[in-house]
């Protein structure tokens, strides 16, 4: 594991899930981590088991698609712990509603998920870079997904947003590399997350048997963790990734490299 001690971290969608595993892998390596959610339980709940563990963390209720409200995560951060060293771009919305075409997809749909997704990265990044520079460089992931390189039916805005991570990724590397600021993204393929198991439930059946069946069409034959997605991240925001900007990494057990991944597993990737 690497050595994050004395390190500022903010997670965005870092109360469940991804982001919630990974919150906590960082606190495990020593960072001061802050976790920026809409979900205020499950956001207090995180800070209360990073605390109990005899880590540091402070969670702020945070819709990070607002500009005004980013500014605040990110100035608790500095007020707390001094500055910033990594910001994890990891919120991400998918409704259950939201899987329309074009045309049947509602305009406020199409702005909610663009603006959670897409919006947020820009907006989370506007506000940290200033306090990366201030520290001599640091390190922005984003979390995109298998969907901005290939699509599945019917999710025209969460596939758009994705695709648009990624290129905002490679756009950040090139303006900020001779700061010493490192962007990068990840891509993860079908995660046990609550959104995918709300996929998995709107199918009826047992929800443990739709994940297996969703592994299977996988090449290792599961599905992913929050673990894994974690032991990416901190890899790539460490000085082990010194070399890396500017582009993206696949963690999706091999479904890409099956090809027409969307018609193989039966499942929303994340």
């Amino acid at each position: 594991m690497a050595d994050f001690n004395g390190k500022v971290v903010i997670v965005t969608g870092g109360a469940l899930g991804m982001g919630g595993v990974t919150a906590e892998e960082f606190a495990k390596a020593g960072a001061l981590v802050v976790v920026a959610d809409v979900n205020r339980d499950a956001g207090e709940a995180i800070e209360g088991r990073i605390r109990a563990a005899g880590n540091t963390s402070v969670f702020v209720e945070a819709d990070v698609s607002d500009s005004s409200q980013c500014r605040i995560v990110v100035e608790r951060a500095v007020s707390e712990y001094g500055g910033v060293d990594v910001l994890f771009n990891n919120v991400g919305i998918q409704p259950p509603t939201s899987y329309q075409n074009v045309e049947d997809t509602p305009e406020e749909t199409w702005d909610r998920i663009v603006g959670v997704n897409l919006k947020s990265h820009f907006l989370m990044s506007k506000f940290v870079i200033p306090e990366l520079r201030k520290r001599g460089g640091g390190v922005i992931v984003n979390n995109a997904s298998v969907q901005g390189l290939q699509s599945q039916p019917l999710v025209p805005a969460y596939a758009a947003s994705k695709g648009g991570v990624l290129s905002l990724t490679r756009q950040m590397a090139l303006d900020y590399a001779s700061e010493g600021i490192r962007v990068l993204a990840i891509c993860p393929g079908t995660i046990d997350t609550d959104m995918v198991r709300t996929v998995a439930a709107l199918e009826g059946g047992d929800i443990e048997e739709t994940l297996e069946r969703y592994g299977s069409g996988h090449p290792i034959g599961r599905i992913g963790t929050g673990q894994d997605i974690a032991n990416l991240v901190m890899f790539l925001a460490s000085d082990a990734a010194s070399f890396m900007t500017g582009t993206h990494v696949v963690v999706d057990g091999g479904f890409m490299a099956l090809g027409a991944w969307a018609g193989g597993a039966g499942a929303t990737q994340d």
